[in-house]
């Protein structure tokens, strides 16, 4: 089976970020590498040509489809700001609760701004993700 689509690239992350408008989601995306770079301990990279990832791990599923993927990572989209936590936010509930404004997927939090939310809530939800990630994904790539 194929491998996942979005690899990592050599694009330059600060290049990337400083292209961002509006002034507010790109000072917000700043500030998220910073938070994502300092909490995993891993450099940011370009995922594709528009996420920024943090880390990597190998999955390999029931179904035989394998591949690479960023343990955590985001994208200044033009509606939101997309946060890749991969691993599954319905286990956070409690934190979620307590976060503020933001919608999820299944392992995608959607925010507006960073103001909308708890920056100290958001924290943990990215390492209890990380944590998760680290139990289930030991090896990295």
């Amino acid at each position: 089976m194929a491998a996942n689509k979005t690899q990592p690239t050599d694009a330059s992350v600060i290049k990337f970020i400083t292209a961002v408008t509006p002034e507010q989601k790109r000072q917000d995306a700043f500030a998220l590498l910073e938070m994502m770079e300092r909490l995993s301990g891993y450099q940011a990279k370009m995922w594709g040509p528009s996420i920024i990832g943090f880390g990597q791990y190998h999955y390999k599923y029931d179904s035989g489809r394998e591949g690479d993927f960023m343990r955590i990572g985001f994208s200044p989209r033009k509606a939101n700001l997309s946060l890749y936590i991969t691993a599954g936010l319905e286990q956070h509930a409690e934190l979620l609760a307590q976060l503020g404004k933001h919608k999820t997927g299944k392992s995608c939090l959607y925010i507006n701004h960073l103001k909308d939310v708890k920056q100290e809530v958001l924290e943990k939800l990215i390492k209890a993700a990380l944590v998760v990630m680290a139990e289930k994904y030991p090896d990295d790539v």
